[in-house]
């Protein structure tokens, strides 16, 4: 078993989150916080799934983060996502930014990785030892890739890969082990 956090996935949940904010009250906010209207597709929810799933292939097809993906690709989210004019991509150029920065700093990637390491060793265990008891031997190393929030628009298992939030790992820990269990086939 790998966990690590993806910075490209937790890219999305970043936009995603800009987005719903559109549409929250203040209390509900999630972050980031992104004052300035931002001009994402009509379709938005349809597009981010597919760039969701898309992403996720190309991170499971090549057991990586998405570091690469998240800059040699910065251009795909936002063609995918946001309407195409220079105010939009202005805004996108600030959403970017302001995730580097983040992502970078000790508040961001590493922060969240660290966060569940006693928890995702206990994880292991106890998956290990349902492995076990049900006879069932992994084919390949489960892969688990972490986001900083709950993906609310998409989230799917599939086989040896898993997108767990840090939520997950806290709240809804005694659901993880019959989850992963249904990603390993």
């Amino acid at each position: 078993m790998r966990t690590e956090a993806s910075c490209a996935l937790n890219f999305l949940i970043y936009i995603q989150n800009i987005y719903l904010n559109q549409n929250l009250s203040k209390e509900e906010y999630k972050f980031p916080y992104f004052p300035l209207k931002v001009d994402f597709k009509e379709e938005f929810e349809l597009k981010y799934k597919e760039l969701w799933g898309e992403i996720s292939q190309r991170i499971s097809d090549h057991h990586s983060n998405g570091v690469k993906i998240f800059h040699e690709k910065k251009d795909l989210y936002f063609q995918s996502l946001f309407i195409d004019n220079k105010d939009s991509y202005k805004n996108y150029s600030e959403i970017y930014q302001t995730f580097r920065v983040w992502w970078d700093s000790l508040a961001g990637g590493f922060s969240i990785e660290r966060s569940i390491d006693e928890k995702s060793e206990k994880l292991y265990v106890e998956l290990a030892n349902s492995l076990i008891q049900r006879e069932i031997v992994p084919q390949k190393e489960l892969n688990i890739y972490l986001v900083y929030d709950e993906c609310l628009l998409n989230l799917e298992v599939s086989s040896y890969f898993a997108v767990l939030s840090v939520k997950d790992f806290f709240v809804k820990y005694k659901e993880l082990v019959p989850k992963l269990q249904k990603c390993i086939y």
